[in-house]
């Protein structure tokens, strides 16, 4: 119950702070740090996962914010690479910090575009009422195979293939 009240005050914080987020459109996302965005396919995870009809709102914060609402909501006084906050059944917030993502790459052996894939992905699915054990494993998975896998090759993987390597032809 404590958790649920924290996010209603985390969701009053979020309507009265219109620079951080706009829930206007199905999908919102704000850079508040100086870092470039990684290219990531937002709106089809979104829509996979969360639905079409799902109004997210992604905002990238700086260490010292996410340390902030870090100590805030969730009483841990350090940034964190990620945050999800459900503001309804069809409406959420995830905040990501770029600088605290980029320090656990190696940790996890994925580059920092694939990583905050995954995170957004594991954000996602806290929205969606996971929590974290085998279940939400065995989703991460899922997803970020379908939008992260690379085969030997460097390709994206695709649906359609029988991912097997084509046979060499001899060339005449």
């Amino acid at each position: 119950m404590a958790r649920e009240k924290k996010w209603r005050n985390y969701e009053s914080w979020v309507r009265s702070n219109k620079s951080l987020t706009s829930m206007e459109n199905s999908l919102s996302i704000l850079n508040q740090t100086k870092g470039k965005l990684p290219n990531l396919p937002f709106v089809l995870l979104k829509n996979d996962i969360l639905g079409e009809k799902y109004s997210l709102s992604i905002a990238f914060i700086g260490e010292k914010k996410s340390k902030e609402i870090n100590f805030k909501y969730r009483g841990k006084n350090n940034p964190t690479n990620i945050l999800s906050f459900p503001l309804s059944k069809t409406e959420g917030e995830i905040l990501i910090c770029p600088n605290v993502v980029k320090t656990q790459l190696k940790l996890w052996n994925k580059n920092y575009r694939d990583f905050t894939g995954f995170l957004v992905i594991h954000g996602m699915l806290h929205l969606k009422g996971m929590e974290h054990g085998a279940i939400m494993e065995k989703a991460e998975k899922k997803y970020d195979q379908k939008y992260f896998y690379r085969n030997r090759r460097g390709n994206n993987h695709d649906e359609n293939s029988s991912g097997r390597i084509p046979k060499r032809t001899n060339k005449s």
